[in-house]
């Protein structure tokens, strides 16, 4: 099986020449892009998105159980939303992830840092939880781990979204990479934050001013996509705090 995890990095090294045609070879990816390609060729072309310069960016709420999906390419500036999914199962509830065994779908920044076309769960990209924040913050010596993207519909601890829909997020994920998108940002966090549920949520989880707190580093990322719709630069300190540069 590690023979087909296949890492961005890696690709990045390798210039990333031939990564589709390779991700192609595999019956499984072959199968969905004969069926799918034609469908997010349509959502590309109705958005007016040139595949040939093509960029992605994912958002997950984790109480909405929805996962946008944006594009951009040389064309734009700024992203345009492409199509929002539904969440088949996910499991744990809002928070973020602390510890192996919490159950528990991370909140934070994150990218899709590797491909899995024969995964147990049809195909996934895993999602690079513990990053720097969670490797301060959470549980030192098991933080968890293994958090993936990835069909059917049964999950612990990861984002199911059923074969069908992620054969579309993969394929797409795939032309990015074979592009040259190194890092495919992911960015979860618990809730739209409108103000209602911003509201909401902090009146529900009053007794925890630590976990409001890393919720108010967490809107104001999500503000700043909200207001330009290009990517906030993020950085960690010493704390493991999420930084809005």
């Amino acid at each position: 099986m590690g023979l087909f995890l296949i890492s961005l990095q890696t690709v990045a090294q390798a210039g990333f020449k031939g990564f589709k045609q390779e991700q192609l070879k595999i019956k499984r990816v072959a199968t969905a892009y004969k069926k799918t390609n034609p469908i997010v060729s349509k959502l590309l072309t109705d958005k007016k998105i040139a595949i040939s310069s093509l960029e992605l960016f994912f958002r997950v709420f984790k109480s909405e159980s929805q996962v946008e999906m944006w594009a951009k390419d040389n064309n734009h500036k700024q992203f345009v939303l492409l199509k929002t999914y539904e969440i088949c199962h996910a499991s744990g509830d809002l928070g973020p992830k602390r510890k192996e065994g919490d159950l528990q779908v991370p909140e934070g920044f994150y990218h899709f840092t590797e491909f899995n076309p024969l995964s147990s769960y049809h195909l996934s990209l895993y999602i690079n939880y513990p990053n720097v924040s969670d490797r301060i913050l959470s549980n030192k010596k098991e933080p968890g781990g293994l958090i993936y993207m990835h069909g059917n519909c049964v999950s612990i601890g990861c984002l199911a979204m059923t074969d069908e829909k992620i054969e579309e997020i993969y394929l797409l994920a795939m032309e990015a990479c074979n592009l040259g998108q190194t890092k495919i940002p992911i960015h979860i966090f618990p809730t739209r934050f409108t103000e209602i549920n911003w509201t909401k949520i902090q009146s529900e989880n009053a007794a925890d001013q630590a976990l409001i707190n890393f919720w108010k580093d967490l809107k104001i990322g999500y503000d700043y996509f909200e207001k330009n719709k290009t990517l906030p630069k993020i950085s960690v300190d010493g704390k493991g705090k999420y930084k809005v540069l």
